[in-house]
């Protein structure tokens, strides 16, 4: 197992390279840039052109003429703000340069400062985190405390009408996309069209300061509500049909029909001999399921229900060209990933020593 673990670490490393990569250059072909941003900031405010240049009065001259750049849309402005500009975000130096020193500073976990928002990426996604967190830790447990023994009752009950029906609709809510379900909570729950039955934004209430413990309790729980069961609608069905697949699998084996020629319960073959094993696979896959439900979908939802996480960091860090975000948050989470799976891998040994993946490759 160690050879094992080491080999997974070492392929980590051509593994999230590549994703930077991949990531980096695409992002040299796609329109638009801060310097981009700024210009088109320009042309509505110019009290940006001071913050930027730090000029006073200077600035509003200069800005009035001068010779062409090759930025769309910066006729007008002087080569030499615009020389200045590429300097203060890098942009004086070649790709692969920029590249290099990107990458280096990743390596030692020196993610740098936000271009717009004058705080370090460290501190923004330390902040928008425990939105994130929430969504996902409540979501993956409600998921296994719903499919869990939705699927053992689906084993048990193969093939009559209860698993028939209950198939259909879990299939049909995984066919739901995220987004339109939260919608219809939306309209449905929140005071869009019929019931105003639990808030629209936010984790907490204005007045969350003021209430008691339980209180405060009380009214996180009324505020995650919707979001939770929109971030949790599409991962029953796989939850559900792999729980009960696994039941299915163990109920046809020789020592479960062993225990019953003893004489044993049927509650007792199932959750005394078939749960033990049939959960294996189910619960070794916790790690990843967390962080299939931390990461996916999380954009919309925040979105749709005004939670400042960080799907919502992410995405208008990419609206802004807000490279540091994009950049230094991707090389954390694909990092995350990775070792995620390794931790994954290793639970399956855990949960169950038969499996070796020694003998794999």
């Amino acid at each position: 197992m160690g050879a094992y673990i080491l080999r997974r670490l070492l392929l980590v490393i051509p593994t999230l390279l590549g994703i930077m990569i991949i990531n980096f250059a695409l992002v040299q072909f796609v329109p638009g840039g801060p310097i981009e941003q700024i210009i088109a900031e320009m042309e509505g405010r110019g009290d940006v052109f001071e913050t930027i240049a730090g000029g006073g009065g200077e600035a509003g001259e200069a800005a009035g003429g001068g010779e062409d750049s090759g930025y769309l849309g910066a006729r007008g402005l002087p080569p030499e703000f615009i020389a200045q500009l590429e300097q203060q975000f890098g942009f004086d130096k070649p790709p692969l340069e920029r590249f290099l020193l990107m990458m280096w500073d990743y390596v030692r976990f020196d993610f740098g400062e936000s271009w717009f928002r004058s705080e370090t990426v460290v501190n923004l996604v330390l902040e928008k985190m425990p939105v994130s967190i929430t969504l996902g830790l409540w979501s993956t447990l409600i998921a296994y405390l719903v499919s869990i023994p939705l699927g053992i009752k689906k084993a048990v009950r193969d093939g009559t009408s209860f698993d028939t029906w209950t198939s259909g609709a879990i299939i049909v809510a995984y066919a739901i996309p995220g987004f339109l379900f939260a919608l219809m909570l939306i309209v449905l729950f929140a005071g869009g069209s019929y019931w105003r039955i639990f808030p629209l934004r936010g984790l907490t209430s204005d007045n969350w300061e003021d209430l008691s413990t339980m209180g405060k309790v009380l009214d996180y729980l009324w505020h995650i509500t919707l979001p939770v069961l929109a971030s949790t609608i599409a991962s029953f069905a796989t939850l559900t049909l792999l729980t009960k697949n696994s039941f299915l699998d163990e109920i046809k084996k020789q020592y479960v029909m062993t225990a019953r020629a003893k004489g044993l319960s049927e509650r007792r073959v199932l959750y005394g001999h078939v749960f033990r094993n049939a959960m294996l696979i189910v619960i070794a896959g916790f790690p990843g399921l967390f962080i299939g439900v931390f990461f996916g979908g999380s954009l919309i939802i925040e979105t749709l229900f005004s939670l400042d996480g960080l799907g919502r960091l992410g995405f208008e860090a990419a609206v802004a060209r807000d490279y540091p975000i994009v950049f230094g948050t991707l090389f954390a989470f694909s990092l995350l990933g990775l070792i995620i799976g390794i931790i994954s891998d290793i639970t399956y040994v855990l949960v169950d020593p038969r499996i070796d993946f020694e003998s794999r490759g």
